[in-house]
This record gives structure tokens, sequence and C-alpha cells, in this order.
């Protein structure tokens, strides 16, 4: 994330943002939670979706609207707005397990 460093996002958990079928997705990072209302979009020629979220961060309700475009096969890059806020880019890939 480009307003964030690694240490911050990972403040609760690892960050991250997963887009699920039907349209809907989650995403945490720092101590923010949010569930994604998704619609597809293409932006500069790729796939991608348009959303808008809502959550809570440490009790306190809060909102807001992104979107993502794949890259290649495992990487998506996006912007997340939180509704009268904050803003921050983001580029993210699979977890990878280290089992």
């Amino acid at each position: 994330m480009s307003t964030w460093d690694r240490d911050a996002i990972d403040l609760v958990e690892p960050g991250f943002i997963e887009f699920a079928r039907g349209g809907t997705g989650q995403f945490g990072f720092i101590a923010v939670h949010g569930a994604l209302d998704c619609r597809p979009a293409e932006r500069d020629g790729r796939v991608g979706v348009e959303f808008t979220w809502d959550g809570d961060t440490e009790g306190d309700q809060v909102s807001g609207r992104g979107w993502a475009t794949l890259v290649d096969d495992v990487t998506v890059e996006g912007h997340l707005f939180f509704h009268q806020g904050d803003d921050s880019s983001f580029r993210a890939k699979p977890f990878t397990s280290t089992d």
C-alpha cells in the first residue's frame, strides 16, 4: 500500500484483500476490516472490479469505495478510498503457505 508501511499494514494480521464469487469479498489491514460489494469493470483495457465497502476500525464504522485490476495471472493492483478520509493504492499477490 502506498500510504502505510508494511509494519502498520500487518499490525493485527497479515494485510489482505479477497475477491470471492458472487460479487463479494473482504479485506483487512492495520485495524480495519471491510466487506466488499463488487461489480465487474474494465480499466485501461484490463479485467477488474469496482467496489464499495463497509466495515469497522477499532469499533468505529467506516466505508468507502475502490477498484482493482488484474495485472497478470497472480497480481492485482488498485486503489482503496475511505469515505471522507484517507486513500491508498495497493498491489496484492496470493498468499503462499509456509507450512
